[in-house]
């Protein structure tokens, strides 16, 4: 089965934040996007709200329940207790856990899964104890999926970003693929599902799709709202969709 596509919504929060006025709206966009075919939606409610905001939560939560019951909600975020409880408020299907400093512009790296495995550990637990399914964060390298599986984890989520970034430069987007590749198999083998997410567009996920055929979930906010302004949110969606081998 092809990648399921998660409509990440925080460039849509972003846009609609630089006025005080309700659009455009997050949820309603949201409601187009898996009208269109998406599989779900994810949110990075950030402390300082500058993206998704927390009254945004309960009403994409709400459109999932009474109009697509089949589609999950993913909230990614660094784990403080805060972000913990609004986990719990809002009961997402799938929770990314993310190693952002609140500063940060953009997720921009993976856990250091060995240094970290004692603050993940109890946190994945509770989680997962709350019947959530969780995913962490990682970079492109085969060498950490042992630790991130023994933090209790379901999935981990590829950080994509240098293969996003070489799309000038098709010899190093291949030794990115590579490596990424590399690292999902390890994931696999090691019991682990894999995700993935970041600066993926349409004409760079069918290679990734080609060399993860097991990849579980795609997250992708920033180049698919750049499209929807070409294409419409639907129409975006289809072509994304087609892109993951739908």
């Amino acid at each position: 089965m092809p990648a399921k596509l998660s409509v990440n919504l925080n460039a849509v929060a972003m846009l609609r934040n630089r006025r005080d006025l309700p659009w455009p709206s997050v949820t309603g966009l949201g409601r187009i996007a898996l009208a269109a075919g998406a599989h779900g939606l994810t949110v990075h409610p950030r402390p300082d709200e500058r993206h998704t905001r927390h009254s945004d939560l309960p009403e994409i939560r709400s459109l999932i329940d009474d109009e697509f019951p089949r589609a999950e909600f993913n909230i990614e975020g660094y784990p403080t207790e805060d972000f913990l409880l609004l986990v719990e408020k809002h009961q997402p299907e799938q929770v990314t856990l993310v190693p952002d400093d609140p500063a940060q512009a953009t997720s921009d790296h993976g856990w250091n899964f060995a240094a970290e495995a004692a603050f993940l550990t109890p946190i994945v637990k509770r989680l997962k104890k709350g019947g959530f399914r969780v995913s962490l964060f990682a970079d492109p390298d085969p060498d950490c999926v042992t630790a991130a599986r023994d933090t209790g984890a379901d999935r981990i989520e590829l950080y994509t970003g240098p293969y996003g970034s070489y799309h000038s430069d098709p010899a190093r987007a291949a030794k990115e693929l590579e490596r990424l590749g590399k690292t999902a198999d390890a994931a696999l083998a090691a019991g682990l599902q894999v995700n993935a997410g970041h600066d993926l567009v349409v004409s760079n996920l069918p290679a990734l799709a080609r060399r993860i055929p097991a990849l579980a979930e795609v997250s992708i906010g920033h180049g698919l709202t750049a499209d929807a302004l070409e294409y419409g949110m639907a129409g975006t969606v289809g072509r994304f969709l087609k892109a993951c081998g739908w």
